[in-house]
């Protein structure tokens, strides 16, 4: 497939773009501040590496790519609303060109509670809510802007993330999380993002996933 990656410098957007690579796909990175791409993808199969404040590249970018997947987000607590702000970049910029299928990275908590929650991980939920309050307010806002734009969405929920490796066994539940999420590494949340590109159940949904 020809893909469109955004934030490829950070945690799950490096892990699409090398899966990516590694399953023979072409990719296009798009990114903040090309110099931190890592340099083994600078130097592979990359199609291209298009700066994000370039708007007319950000365009040329998505144009007849048959999915665009983005792994942009706040890097710390606090957030001006930059996910919700980049997010509407790139689907004015889809819109522009007719480009469709777009899968991008939320939160667990931005969803419902699953039903039958344990109470402890209510809990922890509610902590992790306050303390990431402005983060998940930011994705509340970009997924509210997913559902007024033209595109194919999906929104991909993952709970804690981790830098563990890649395992390809995680549980999924459309609309909601998997009761009792707790993790799942970054590398398998490119894994799901990749693997839900043709899944047309997904189209228009929230995912949650977790192990």
């Amino acid at each position: 497939m020809r893909l469109t990656v955004f934030g490829a410098t950070g945690g799950v957007g490096r892990e699409i773009v090398g899966q990516a690579l590694a399953a023979g796909h072409e990719v296009t990175a798009v990114v903040r501040d090309p110099a931190r791409l890592p340099g083994p993808l600078h130097a592979g199969a990359l199609h291209a590496v298009v700066p994000l404040g370039d708007p007319a590249a950000v365009r040329a970018a998505v144009a007849g790519r048959d999915a665009v997947l983005s792994g942009l987000g706040a890097r710390g607590r606090r957030t001006d609303g930059i996910t919700e702000r980049l997010t509407g970049r790139i689907i004015e910029a889809m819109e522009a060109e007719g480009t469709r299928r777009l899968l991008v990275v939320s939160a667990a908590p931005v969803g419902p509670v699953p039903a039958g929650e344990p109470p402890l991980d209510r809990l922890v939920r509610r902590v992790v809510g306050a303390v990431f309050r402005d983060v998940y307010a930011d994705l509340t806002r970009m997924e509210a802007a997913l559902a007024r734009s033209a595109a194919d969405w999906t929104s991909v929920r993952p709970p804690k993330l981790t830098d563990g490796p890649c395992t390809g066994s995680y549980r999924t539940a459309l609309g909601s999380a998997p009761r009792s999420s707790r993790s799942i590494s970054r590398a398998d949340v490119a894994h799901a993002m990749l693997g839900l590109i043709d899944d047309p159940a997904a189209v228009k949904q929230a995912v949650g996933v977790a192990y």
